[in-house]
């Protein structure tokens, strides 16, 4: 999955070729691996070119700001296949998630009308033989549902929506 970045003022672009934990991106052209373990809310142990960082995440509006090793990261994060629709990492609005990648749909564990939390499972898209879990970026209630259990989906296909 491609993206777009802003990070501190600047532009760049990343590719996800597998998420985590042993998550595998190209930036710059260049392929990287990192294992990435979430110790807590927002909070990350990321293994990377031999070093360990600990990586806290804070939502500041429509951006994502990453705290690593005594750094400060702002993240603003586009998906390209969608001219109109930013990722939406927290805040206030209207939240559309997308796959991630093409897959199939193997649960649904929400309904039209739920109360979410910022973290929640929401549903499980089975793509490479691997499910994964797609959850809440922020707390809200279920908007709309654009999957369905055993239904195909594309990358970029919106999944659910929080309002």
């Amino acid at each position: 999955m491609k993206l777009d970045l802003t990070v501190n003022g600047a532009e760049k672009g990343i590719e996800i070729v597998a998420p985590a934990p042993e998550c595998r991106f190209r930036v710059d052209g260049v392929e990287k691996l990192a294992h990435v373990k979430r110790v807590e809310p927002d909070v990350y142990s990321i293994l990377l070119g031999g070093r360990v960082y600990e990586a806290r995440l804070e939502r500041a509006g429509d951006l994502l700001v990453a705290l690593v090793a005594g750094a400060r990261f702002e993240l603003e994060i586009r998906d390209p296949r969608s001219w109109s629709r930013k990722l939406v990492l927290g805040g206030q609005g209207v939240a559309t998630l997308a796959a991630p990648m093409p897959g199939k749909v193997v649960r649904v564990l929400v309904a039209v009308g739920d109360a979410v939390e910022a973290g929640q499972g929401l549903l499980v898209v089975e793509a490479m033989k691997m499910q994964n879990e797609i959850k809440a970026p922020r707390s809200g209630q279920v908007v709309s549902l654009g999957a369905r259990e055993g239904a195909t989906v594309a990358a970029g296909e919106p999944l659910a929506t929080i309002g």
